[in-house]
């Protein structure tokens, strides 16, 4: 991955970011709350020998030095803390004393610095001086020479403990400081991983690396559109029917060669939404004045008589057995003037009557009557029924679902489809997350959405006037056709 990958990642991901920084503040916030209060205190000693002279006082300086590191070491000793102990009432255990007490050379000087620490800032105090007082004398006693004598070395306390008012230890800002930073850099580190790990399809990059059929649509998600009917969302000036208008403008340049075209709707799983983009498609076509045919061919789980508000008595399944004509089975959709074939009475063997001669019948019934037919196929992956119906009509329209078809689904989906012949016309991307950015080119546009697939961060290419222009343009131009094709009465 490039910089500008890892960025775009962060982007896509800022909310897990975002959470992860959260989280390690606020561990780091619980931690320092919870935290013991310890306070620290810290006597000084400047260790020296005695000269008369400067020579002596030099070559003494040398001697103390090479001492000095040595004192430090004594700190740490069983028998200094021992001495300590008893100093202090005998109440403080020597092992634990250890633990408390650090001492340290002043960088190019002989002095030492004995620190405590304790909960008790007075406690502190205590064990500094009783250490720095231990130690000057422990220091003195190992330097008399054995026949007695002054000591040629001697450690003398020059700065004692006092006691201090603010603890040392847990330091909020630096705590907090470092949960930030470990937050943010967990974060950004479990964002790569899941982009690297995530085979969903979420652009349209992640659509080429599939199949080289174009992307005729991007379909954002509407929770307000959901809830109404499909008629009344679709005739709205929003981002989600504009998003099927574009659908049906590229659908112009799908099979341009056939007057009368046949498409297949489907997707890999159930649940990506492929029966209401048929529906929408089949609306939005007939709101332009084409003459159009909505037949539901997903015969295990039907949905289009209750989501149109038609009957389900009679329907393909009616036409297919040859109970009723189409003439009679066929319902038309009053607000969008498109005719509807529902499933009708569900069959035991689904496959087997799309898969018949009659199925095949009547496609060429259909493709007779309608300048567009869309058959609403059930799901790819778990039955056969969609590859076979593309076989016999003029291809596919694979609906794929943002954030949730994987590029496994997708190829093996689209295996199916060329194992029979068949060809796939164009991928739909379902469910985008809409962009805020996406809310008005200006201009008049009071709605609007991408005319083209997403770049990689997300968001639309930009569109010139002359763009804009041309898609207004084959849209009247289709409007057109399809008025002229019903003032000829090639239709129903």
């Amino acid at each position: 991955m490039e910089l500008r990958d890892y960025w775009l990642t962060i982007r896509r991901r800022w909310r897990l970011v975002v959470l992860a920084v959260l989280l390690a503040t606020g561990a780091a916030g619980l931690l320092t709350w919870q935290a013991t209060p310890l306070y620290a205190s810290s006597a000084q000693l400047f260790v020296s020998t005695p000269s008369s002279d400067t020579g002596e006082a030099a070559t003494g300086d040398q001697f103390a030095t090479r001492r000095v590191s040595s004192y430090v070491d004594l700190v740490k000793t069983r028998k200094l803390s021992e001495t300590v102990a008893n100093e202090l009432g005998g109440e403080l255990d020597p092992s634990m004393l250890r633990s408390e007490i650090s001492a340290s050379v002043v960088p190019s000087t002989v002095n030492i610095v004995i620190t405590a620490m304790d909960p008790d800032p007075v406690t502190a105090r205590d064990i500094a001086q009783a250490y720095a007082q231990s130690l000057s004398l422990l220091v003195a006693d190992i330097e008399t020479p054995p026949n007695g004598g002054s000591p040629p070395i001697r450690a003398s306390i020059v700065d004692n403990a006092q006691v201090t008012s603010n603890p040392v230890s847990p330091n909020a800002t630096r705590n907090l400081a470092l949960g930030v930073v470990l937050g943010l850099l967990l974060g950004i580190g479990i964002a790569v991983l899941r982009d690297l790990l995530d085979t969903t399809i979420g652009s349209s990059d992640d659509v080429a690396e599939i199949t080289s059929a174009p992307i005729l649509g991007n379909i954002n998600s509407d929770p307000d559109a959901a809830r109404k009917e499909q008629t009344v969302a679709l005739a709205e000036a929003t981002p989600w029917a504009e998003a099927f208008r574009v659908l049906r403008t590229n659908m112009q340049y799908v099979e341009v060669d056939q007057d009368h075209r046949v498409f297949v709707v489907s997707s890999s799983l159930p649940g990506e939404g492929k029966s209401t983009t048929s529906a929408s498609l089949a609306i939005t076509l007939a709101m332009a004045g084409e003459s159009v045919a909505l037949v539901e061919c997903d015969l295990r789980r039907p949905t289009m008589a209750k989501r149109l508000n038609l009957d389900d008595a009679v329907g393909t399944t009616s036409v297919l057995i040859g109970r009723v004509s189409l003439e009679d089975a066929l319902q038309t959709q009053h607000e969008s003037g498109m005719a509807v074939l529902t499933c009708g009475p569900r069959p035991p063997n689904p496959s087997e009557l799309l898969q018949s001669h009659a199925m095949e019948l009547l496609v060429k019934d259909l493709r007779s009557r309608f300048d567009v037919v869309i058959l609403d196929a059930p799901p790819l992956l778990p039955v056969t029924d969609a590859a076979l119906l593309a076989a016999r009509a003029d291809g596919m329209l694979a609906i794929v679902r943002h954030g949730k078809t994987t590029k496994d689904q997708l190829q093996h989906a689209l295996e199916r489809v060329e194992s029979v012949g068949a060809k796939c016309l164009g991928v739909v991307i379902n469910l985008v997350p809409p962009k805020r950015s996406n809310r008005g080119y200006g201009y008049g546009y009071g709605y609007t959405y991408t005319y083209a697939p997403l770049d990689e961060a997300g968001k639309p290419p930009k569109v010139s006037r002359a763009e804009k222009a041309a898609i207004k343009a084959a849209e009247k131009a289709s409007e057109k056709q399809g008025k002229r094709r019903r003032d000829s009465g090639d239709e129903l």
